[in-house]
């Protein structure tokens, strides 16, 4: 398959399905997705397309808060890393490009936000923030 830019929402609906069709099958993540989202997948789907559409393409489809869904998620850095490593291993396999480049920075600095902000609250709250 020939690497593209990312310039629509097909892109981006490539980008989440593939990333989140090895999240489905990796043995680190699956199953604290899985046990979340537990039958909702396309719901969270479609959340995580208008996402990314307002990050990269600056189409503002998305509204809500990213982080408190994931407050409460039993993950640690081991969780953050392997969820890099899959979101960039998607990036590079079927794209290219200024909003490739710019979707991997923009995970990282997500990914290193919420493990500090999940961190915090499990240290210092008794009820992390829902």
């Amino acid at each position: 398959m020939d690497k593209k830019e990312i310039v629509s929402l097909d892109e981006i609906k490539i980008l989440v399905n593939e990333f989140y069709t090895k999240v489905r099958k990796d043995e680190l993540l699956k199953d604290i997705f899985n046990e979340r989202i537990q039958d909702n997948w396309q719901e969270h789907l479609e959340k995580m397309y208008r996402f990314w559409q307002t990050i990269l393409l600056d189409n503002h489809t998305y509204s809500g808060s990213p982080f408190s869904p994931h407050a409460t998620m039993p993950i640690e850095l081991v969780h953050f890393e392997r969820w890099q490593k899959l979101f960039n291993e998607t990036l590079n396999e079927n794209f290219t490009g200024e909003k490739a480049e710019e979707a991997k920075r923009r995970a990282e600095m997500m990914a290193t936000m919420f493990r500090h902000k999940i961190e915090y609250y499990k240290n210092n709250t008794p009820n992390p923030i829902t």
